[in-house]
């Protein structure tokens, strides 16, 4: 009998070493999302199933050993083989996976949605949703906005998907407002601000030269000033993906576009803005500098632009331009 017993402890004592001590190789690039309200028994069965542990019972025997270690919600990934207690204090130190997603300046929430998706962290659709319904958002900085655009600011984001859509959207616009704050926006009237934000989205579109975008918004000013439509490209760009049709490119036929974002056909500012700009571009539509420029073309080789103050000094620097272009 006493043989027998010693037999049993043994085996147990073997199987025990082997689930604590001999590693697991998951499969490649496990990853696992544990919701906020799973036991302890659902986790360990989530984690056998992904192969990550060998054994549900064994993972729950050493929570029941190791009380005091709480498992914490989120998605982890599992890259490389480990011992099961590894695994266990991994869960409880709430190792959990980011997902890290960039907004450059000026993207537009199409592209946003897309980044997002992109990163695994849901459908384009579902956060298109989310920029053009959860407006409350933003309530206070915008009168009656159509969309988040223009306050998803752009940033580099850690996101994990036990994080709602909402949430995510409610970030960006956050880091809006600590950008606001931090260079006065937020100081002005609600519609002053939107009309600043609306601004900064098309001077982000316009030049990606820091230096040039008080200049640029100063242009764009003295436009409206003098009732002269803008004629901003990317404000046509920007009608046509509202509407679903915009074909990577824009042609003589497309500037009579029927849409108030059109800024050719139609005078003043667009109703919101087309796209997210960052800090320079805000400072810019803040603080335009004061000049007479009412024109300005692209140099054709440098990345910046020639400006003008008449029709006459524009029409030869395009002439300058096409040169530059190789265009006849």
């Amino acid at each position: 009998m006493f043989t027998l017993f010693l037999v049993a402890l043994l085996a147990v004592g073997g199987w025990v070493a082997w689930q604590l001590y001999v590693p697991v190789t998951p499969p490649a690039d496990t990853s696992l999302l544990l919701r906020p309200g799973f036991s302890t028994h659902r986790i360990a069965l989530e984690l056998k199933k992904a192969g990550v542990i060998r054994s549900a019972l064994a993972f729950r025997v050493f929570q029941a050993v190791h009380p005091k270690l709480t498992l914490k919600a989120g998605e982890y990934r599992f890259d490389h083989e480990a011992r099961m207690p590894q695994v266990y204090r991994r869960i409880a130190r709430g190792d959990i996976y980011f997902h890290v997603v960039t907004i450059p300046e000026g993207y537009t929430m199409f592209d946003i949605a897309k980044a997002m998706e992109d990163a695994g962290l849901g459908s384009r659709l579902d956060f298109l949703k989310i920029f053009q319904t959860q407006l409350q958002l933003i309530s206070d900085l915008a009168p009656q906005p159509k969309s988040l655009e223009g306050y998803l600011f752009p940033n580099t984001y850690e996101f994990t998907r036990t994080q709602t859509r909402i949430e995510m959207a409610a970030a960006m616009v956050h880091q809006f407002r600590l950008t606001a704050q931090q260079i006065g926006l937020v100081s002005t009237p609600d519609s002053d601000l939107n009309k600043v934000v609306t601004m900064a989205s098309i001077v982000e579109k316009e030049t990606a030269a820091p230096e040039e975008r008080p200049l640029v918004a100063g242009v764009y000013f003295n436009r409206l000033a003098h009732h002269i439509p803008l004629q901003a490209d990317p404000s046509v760009i920007y009608a046509e993906e509202l509407e679903g049709r915009y074909q990577g490119g824009i042609h003589h036929n497309d500037l009579e576009y029927n849409s108030p974002y059109n800024t050719y056909r139609f005078p003043g500012l667009p109703p919101g803005p087309i796209g997210n700009p960052g800090k320079s571009a805000l400072e810019a539509a803040l603080h335009p500098q004061t000049t007479d420029y009412l024109y300005f073309v692209a140099d054709g080789s440098t990345g910046h632009h020639r400006f003008a103050r008449n029709l006459e000094e524009h029409n030869k620097n395009v002439v300058a331009y096409r040169h530059a272009m190789g265009v006849r």
